[in-house]
């Protein structure tokens, strides 16, 4: 039972971790580094399996989202929850010149995860960019509505049609102080 469970969240947690920071342009850096700096923080949210084997399934996912030093990209690391079942998730992702953007989650395909092997970031609000496991090819996107919120969704292709399997709505949760008055 725990290896189907497991084998649900790991999917799940496949969209939610890369949508982070796995794409980038050929035209300059800023929007790519808007869109990765807009996703650094506490992000926590329910999500749903909409198509497949495991359809119905509902988890609930908490992400630390930062970016490396110096580079264009993300790292995500958090958990994902289905039922009393955590699996711990983690993505990674950087610009690798002229390759474009590169990164893995969960360890890639040589893991038990997958490979993002390009991408773009469409405009500082949203990503779309490519994923890979052997014969499994898709894309995932994500969008972040405002300040506060971001929807991910997964597709994968069947028969030469992008079919949507996962959607997560994740909503900020950093620390922050609010209606704080300043000294005079």
């Amino acid at each position: 039972m725990r290896s189907v469970i497991l084998s649900c969240v790991l999917p799940v947690t496949v969209a939610v971790a890369a949508p982070f920071g796995l794409v980038g342009k050929a035209f300059g850096a800023e929007p790519d580094k808007q869109f990765f700096r807009s996703v650094e923080g506490k992000w926590v949210g329910p999500g749903e399996i909409i198509a497949g084997k495991y359809k119905g399934t509902k988890f609930t996912c908490n992400f630390n989202g930062s970016t490396p030093d110096g580079k264009v990209g993300m790292s995500l690391d958090g958990d994902c929850r289905v039922g009393v079942f955590t699996q711990k998730m983690s993505a990674t992702v950087e610009r690798k010149g002229r390759e474009g953007y590169k990164g893995n989650f969960m360890g890639g395909s040589a893991g038990n995860g997958l490979d993002i092997i390009g991408g773009n970031v469409v405009d500082p609000q949203k990503v779309v960019f490519t994923i890979n496991r052997n014969q499994l090819n898709g894309v995932m996107q994500a969008r972040i509505a405002d300040d506060n919120s971001m929807t991910v969704t997964v597709a994968v292709r069947v028969n030469k049609q992008l079919v949507p399997v996962i959607g997560m709505s994740l909503k900020r949760v950093d620390s922050v102080e609010v209606g704080s008055i300043a000294k005079n």
